[in-house]
């Protein structure tokens, strides 16, 4: 015969109790690797972080110094065609100009506002000059626009004659050609004076 004592003690129950005791076991293993994997995780995060302040504020650093320079820039034309454009306001576009000024914000009560790099005054004319360290066609766009609004902007000379310049340390031809399409006068530095095209000038 047979001895069946070893097996009177595995009842449903006990197997269940394994079975419990086996998955919670296992849920504990789990939650404890997921635990360590959310703490890896937590700290790839942090770090990916840290690398991207660092790298935005290298940007903003790179941007700024990238300003700093198209300021110092913009500052050294508009100086250096204000001046010259002062000396040599006697022999410009065949008229004799007796004011120079700068930097000449003004608002219509109708809502025009613009700011005028340099604008030369006589009996007759006006000539209104754009100031850029490099020009490009987006500046005869907006010096166009500013010509529209100018009168308005100025009703104390709404009845004198309206010119237009664009004064630069370097033009692309594309630019050079939107000038003179629009018979706008072209302003070059040449060495320490400056040249004026205004063979397509055109009286506004």
């Amino acid at each position: 015969m047979y001895n069946t004592n070893n097996n009177s003690n595995i009842t449903p129950e006990s197997v269940l109790e394994t079975l419990d005791a086996a998955l919670k076991k296992f849920a504990a293993e789990v939650a404890e690797r997921a635990a360590e994997f959310e703490q890896r995780l937590e700290k790839s995060r942090a770090e990916a972080e840290k690398e991207n302040k660092a790298l935005r504020e290298s940007i903003r650093l790179v941007n700024r110094q990238i300003t700093g320079i198209g300021d110092n820039n913009g500052a050294f034309a508009q100086e250096f065609f204000y001046n010259s454009l002062k000396r040599r306001r006697k022999t410009m576009f065949g008229q004799k100009f007796d004011l120079v000024i700068e930097q000449e914000s003004r608002k219509s009560n109708i809502g025009f506002e613009a700011e005028y790099d340099v604008i030369m005054f006589n009996g007759e004319y006006i000539c209104i000059v754009e100031v850029k360290y490099k020009a490009d066609s987006n500046d005869v766009k907006e010096l166009l626009q500013k010509e529209k609004t100018f009168r308005v902007n100025f009703p104390e000379h709404k009845d004198k004659k309206l010119i237009l310049a664009i004064a630069s340390m370097s033009f692309h031809k594309k630019t050079e050609k939107a000038c003179k399409d629009n018979g706008i006068a072209i302003i070059k530095q040449i060495g320490d004076t400056i040249e004026f095209y205004d063979q397509n000038l055109k009286v506004f």
